[in-house]
């Protein structure tokens, strides 16, 4: 569906503003610790922007329907909850929402096993 490779490159977008935002805004701002944390979020929006490029295009042949749009939206889950929550923690100290990111990282790898179970429907 066109609709996961418009989110794909939404998400691919945000994550080099985010990485560059990080690399000249924030360093010297934040301690090495939290700008750890922003990069790991950074690096995980990043790489799942591009999971989102591959269901976008595996949308298209044999592989796609229902479990395949599950996985696309396990992995935008996952880049709003943990690099979302981890660039709060980095940015803000929102100590709030620091559960809130291993519910992340659960959407991450349900997404990459749905996209398993999507290949084997296949």
């Amino acid at each position: 569906m066109v609709w996961w490779v418009v989110a794909s490159g939404v998400a691919g977008a945000t994550a080099v503003v985010a990485g560059a935002f990080g690399a000249h805004a924030l360093a010297g701002r934040l301690s090495e610790h939290a700008l750890g944390v922003y990069r790991t979020g950074v690096l995980y929006h990043l790489v799942h922007a591009l999971a989102l490029g591959l269901v976008g295009a595996l949308s298209t042949g044999p592989l796609a329907g229902t479990t395949l749009n599950v996985a696309g939206g396990l992995f935008a889950a996952g880049i709003l909850l943990f690099s979302g929550s981890l660039y709060a923690l980095a940015l803000w100290q929102v100590r709030a929402l620091g559960p809130v990111t291993p519910l992340g990282g659960l959407c991450f790898v349900a997404g990459w096993l749905t996209l398993v179970l999507a290949a084997l429907r296949g």
